[in-house]
């Protein structure tokens, strides 16, 4: 009989442990399931500025989307740029700085830095490769727009206080790896449990009353009552107390044995009954800790005064090596400057194209208007076309200035185009400063696409001569038929421009029967670019001034200049003087050191910019 109430015991026991289990496995699945998301918002009191950045280390916090709420008054905008294009932007402008998450994940951590109380709108910039623009409210969805780290700013007008009402929302980690542990856990208890109720024990067992008492406490018939417990399968020891009317060397009966009747283990199911009843409460009671731990981020350092500490900024995000510019990014500057140049050109309004084009392109063109104004017959500068992109150079020098090069054939382009771009500083954007036409039968050499270091015009490093050296040379080449250049700088031969000048010159000197000429072709040092090839040579982009300079020989002797240099110049004949001012934009490959390559003329074109009696 109290064999029987003892299985019941434990049955009614296990089945109980093994639902709470089971309710612990379900519920981190339903009720106690952590949340998907974490929201953590601004400080109200936070102070004002006209420009907000949040650190890029944000977006990485916890994997998957981070999602951003901005309310504020009137049209403001969230752009996405490198780290260190955004802190160059923000410069010594006040700003705040979203750098962290407090302890408890509710809060947003902001520092605030003093600065300058305006700045620019940020509209626009070429350093933003994604602009999101809102009014009243914005939500904004965190995604990386290539490889990389990536900030965010956030700004009005620059001259407004940046929007104040700011959150953040995080993924959550949802796992819940006890929960299916709990539930088969759980389930087996059960089972357990109700197979402990319907087994039925054999007769004559000795799990019947009277003998099952004995057996289930492991008593062999005979002992005295104050017996001690036996484990299941051993023997009496000397001197053990015990009282057996079998003698010594007599194997004692399997009945005897301690060991109970099959289906109920004895005082060993007491005792692995136990185990499992503790190892269900501990179940039970760790069941909430995922959850609860997965509601909030991990907690940010502490200040030795106990407020929750700035995040550390993040390493110097961006790598050294990160191009300028990716691809969205360069296609679109193209876009808005082949834009700014039709618009220019159509119009024949130089001022149409100062937002986007400078140095030599633009003072060739502002001439090129001025002399088809009144020659009708005046050839236009070949058209700049975003369109077909045969490749991109952009550099990997993240300092200012910073040029990149793009080679385009569009319409209206009967070779491929050149297109040189520089931005000067980081609140200034790209604008096209030199165009040059490759020249036919030339191969454009390879240039890493992903990146590529940019060199000083003196630095000589692994090449055959610096980018200065070059240019001087192909200056000297045009200036004079026997340069020493002459078999070190060599050129195509389906449209040679350095014989046809070198021609052209010749011809004027020898036609020119009342007047002596002189030319020369000068290195505009500003102007050059140096960008390192893949087969470690280099590619040289710049500016040389032709300068063609003619007096009469004799007092009465009249020159007479062409209709297009007199637009300029305000006349055609001269007893005095004249001088002519072409832009020659050129672009020569230097090999590398070592190599016993002559440097080739790559591309070249030049325009009429000034005209003038002395």
């Amino acid at each position: 009989m109290i064999g029987n109430i003892l299985r019941f015991k434990t049955a009614v026991a296990l089945v109980l442990l093994g639902l709470l289990t089971l309710l612990a496995g379900i519920g981190q699945k339903t009720f106690w399931a952590p949340p998907e998301t974490v929201t953590a918002a601004a400080p109200t009191d936070a102070a004002a500025a006209p420009l907000t950045v949040f650190d890029g280390k944000l977006r990485t916090l916890h994997p998957g989307t981070v999602k951003i709420n901005v309310k504020g008054e009137g049209s403001f905008l969230l752009a996405a740029g490198r780290p260190d294009d955004v802190d160059a932007w923000v410069g010594a402008t006040a700003h705040n700085t979203v750098s962290g998450v407090s302890n408890d994940g509710k809060a947003l951590q902001l520092t605030h830095t003093d600065g300058e109380a305006t700045a620019p709108s940020p509209a626009g910039s070429d350093l933003w490769v994604t602009t999101e623009n809102g009014s009243g409210e914005l939500n904004y969805s965190w995604t990386p727009p290539a490889d990389g780290d990536w900030s965010l700013l956030l700004a009005s007008d620059g001259t407004k206080p940046a929007p104040a009402s700011i959150t953040m929302t995080f993924p959550n980690d949802t796992s819940t790896p006890w929960a299916i542990p709990f539930i088969v856990l759980g389930s087996l208890l059960i089972v357990a449990g109700g197979a402990l109720l319907l087994l039925k024990p054999k007769p004559g067992s000795g799990n019947g009353m009277g003998g099952s008492a004995g057996s289930m406490f492991g008593r062999r018939p005979g002992t005295t009552s104050g017996a001690s417990l036996v484990a299941p399968g051993s023997g009496d020891a000397a001197g053990s107390g015990t009282a057996s009317d079998a003698p010594p060397s007599k194997p004692a009966a399997p009945a005897e044995s301690g060991v109970a009747p099959r289906g109920i283990p004895g005082y060993r199911l007491r005792r692995s009954g136990a185990a499992m009843a503790m190892l269900a409460v501990s179940a039970v009671a760790v069941s909430g800790v995922p959850a609860q731990a997965s509601q909030t981020p991990a907690p940010a350092p502490e200040t030795s005064t106990g407020a929750p500490a700035a995040t550390p900024p993040a390493a110097e995000g961006t790598a050294p090596d990160a191009p300028v510019l990716i691809d969205a990014q360069f296609r679109r500057i193209l876009e808005q400057v082949a834009g700014a140049v039709d618009a220019g050109d159509g119009a024949k309004d130089a001022s149409k194209l100062e937002p986007r084009l400078a140095l030599t392109e633009l003072e060739v063109r502002t001439q090129n208007y001025k002399i088809r104004s009144q020659v009708g017959a005046y050839e236009a500068r070949m058209p700049v076309r975003a369109t077909k992109l045969l490749t991109t150079v952009v550099t990997n020098k993240r300092s200012w200035p910073r040029s990149v090069l793009a080679v385009t054939q569009g319409e209206g382009n009967v070779v491929p185009q050149l297109l040189t771009l520089t931005q000067v500083s980081p609140r200034e954007n790209y604008k096209l400063v030199a165009t040059t036409p490759l020249q036919p039968g030339t191969t454009f050499p390879t240039l890493p696409r992903d990146g590529t270091e940019t060199l000083a015009p003196a630095d000589k490093t692994g090449l055959l001569y610096s980018g200065e050296e070059a240019l001087a040379g192909l200056g000297d080449r045009l200036t004079n038929a026997e340069s020493p250049f002459k078999d070190k700088l060599v050129e195509g031969q389906s449209s040679p421009y350095i014989a046809d000048t070198l021609a052209y010159q010749a011809d004027v000197v020898k036609s020119g029967v009342n007047g002596n000429f002189s030319f020369t072709h000068k290195v505009v040092p500003e102007s050059m670019v140096v960008f390192r090839a893949a087969d470690g040579g280099a590619l040289v982009l710049g500016r040389l001034n032709f300068l063609f300079d003619g007096t009469p020989k004799a007092a009465g002797d009249k020159l007479t200049i062409g209709d297009d240099a007199a637009a300029l110049a305000g006349g055609k004949d001269t007893s005095t003087g004249m001088v002519l001012n072409f832009a020659e934009s050129m672009a020569v490959y230097i090999p590398p050191a070592g190599s016993t390559d002559p440097m080739k003329l790559v591309a070249a074109t030049r325009g009429l910019v000034g005209a003038g009696f002395k």
